[in-house]
């Protein structure tokens, strides 16, 4: 993989050159980019023989007068890392400022960048740092906490960059390299869909995807190949490892699967997907003339069905059953009925459980009817622990 490490002025840059060769000596290809003050702290010369490439400092060499290109660096790197990232190139990035080599190709980047903050206690405290982080996340940008420990002002607390080998193990993991599912070909279904009542209404639920996105990116983060079919929602899929295909309708989510399940290795089918769809939505705006309006309501497809039907050997398939009342017994006839593998089963309804929740509480079923208990989490934590499952399991 091509990484693209940009250095700031800080103590810690002293830790890069390190972080450089773990890289190289896994397979990486390595590209620098110094800020001009950065040179105070690590040597270009070092940097440049341990990458084996030159380091960008300028936008020209003024030596030699060769340009150097921004959007081409850009366009080599699959993640560029800043690290350390100093509290000033952080409020730089964050408000799109562009007054340096580092700034103009972050720029360029289209969200596939990491950041390492670095800095003193009372720096990284401040509130100003804290938006700047919480903006830059926004935007899309994968923040590596600093560690707490011993800093160079000879306080201790948060701030500290973490140590080369945990640096180049989150960038290994964000590219999905050294997972244990590489080469793998996953299917993720997340989100609600929408069915059209007319032109401006439709019958949906309150899914927000949080729970599929998290699956898709452990996946990824194991170095599977996903595709994620996502219904309407406010995420992004961040890794480069996922390709996004957007639905809205159960019947366009049907064809997805019908395209994509075939070529796939596992399927993980989180999506919220409506059971019934008006049989004639009006192509106008229904007016508000009458005292009431009825619809005629149709069965949608069903893609887990269909996708379990189709179900070849090697594949794996894992649904997922959203209850009220009866939740097991329901979980285990759609395991059997559908031809899963696994489905996992969360209750509407129990505290910290259910739609636009960033935690869940669920239980996974296999096909022996052995039960897996995961208590109330994170649904990021809880991606990592249902991926672990499949990965045992599959």
């Amino acid at each position: 993989m091509h990484v693209l490490i940009g250095i700031t002025a800080g103590i810690a840059a002293y830790k890069i050159p390190l972080l450089i060769r773990l890289l190289v000596k896994q397979g990486h290809e390595v590209r620098v980019i110094m800020t001009p003050d950065s040179s105070d702290f690590v040597s270009p010369l070092v940097v440049s023989t341990l990458s084996k490439n030159p380091v960008a400092i300028e936008f020209w060499d003024r030596k030699t007068g060769e340009w150097n290109h921004h959007v081409a660096y850009a366009e080599w790197a699959d993640v560029l890392v800043v690290a350390p990232c100093t509290a000033n190139t952080l409020a730089k990035m964050s408000q799109g400022l562009c007054d340096n080599f580092l700034l103009a190709t972050f720029l360029s980047m289209r969200n596939r960048t990491m950041i390492a903050p670095a800095m003193d206690l009372e720096m990284y405290q401040h509130p100003t740092v804290r938006r700047n982080l919480s903006i830059l996340e926004g935007d899309g940008v994968v923040i590596i906490p600093p560690e707490h420990g011993e800093l160079a002002s000879g306080m201790v607390g948060e701030g500290r960059l973490p140590q080369p080998e945990q640096l180049a193990e989150r960038i290994n993991e964000h590219l999905g390299c050294q997972g244990l599912l590489n080469g793998v070909k996953a299917l993720v279904t997340a989100g609600p869909t929408y069915e059209a009542i007319d032109a401006v209404r439709f019958v949906g639920n309150r899914s927000s995807g949080k729970m599929g996105y998290a699956i898709a990116e452990a996946l990824a983060n194991q170095g599977a190949q996903v595709t994620l079919l996502s219904g309407p929602t406010q995420l992004t899929a961040k890794h480069p490892l996922i390709q996004t295909v957007k639905i809205e309708t159960a019947k366009e989510l049907f064809a997805s699967v019908q395209t994509h399940w075939p070529s796939a290795d596992l399927g993980v089918f989180a999506a919220a997907v409506a059971d019934y769809r008006p049989s004639e939505p009006n192509p106008q705006k229904i007016k508000k003339n009458e005292d009431s309006v009825t619809l005629n309501l149709v069965k949608t497809e069903d893609s887990l069905a269909w996708a379990g039907s189709q179900k070849k050997m090697h594949q794996f398939l894992m649904g997922f059953a959203l209850e009220t009342s009866e939740g097991e017994a329901y979980a285990k006839g759609k395991l059997i009925k559908k031809h899963l593998d696994a489905i996992v089963l969360n209750v509407l309804g129990e505290n910290g459980v259910g739609f636009n929740f960033e935690t869940n509480k669920i239980r996974i079923f296999g096909k022996e009817g052995k039960a897996v208990d995961l208590p109330l989490d994170s649904k990021k934590e809880l991606a990592k622990k249902i991926v672990a499952y499949i990965i045992e399991n599959k």
